[in-house]
């Protein structure tokens, strides 16, 4: 990863230069990835039974 795009990263997450003191590269890594999943659709969303059987 390049420097312009973990500083792209951090914009779209809207995270300010004060708070990077406190992330490191990978959890700024692990927000993005995540924020990125939230806008997926999953077919199948397993409920409280699902995850009492598991």
């Amino acid at each position: 990863m390049t420097t312009p795009l973990f500083l792209l990263r951090c914009v779209q997450l809207g995270l300010s230069i004060g708070e990077l003191d406190l992330l490191t590269i990978g959890l700024v890594n692990d927000m993005y990835v995540e924020s990125r999943n939230d806008e997926h659709k999953y077919a199948v969303v397993a409920t409280q039974k699902d995850m009492d059987l598991f």
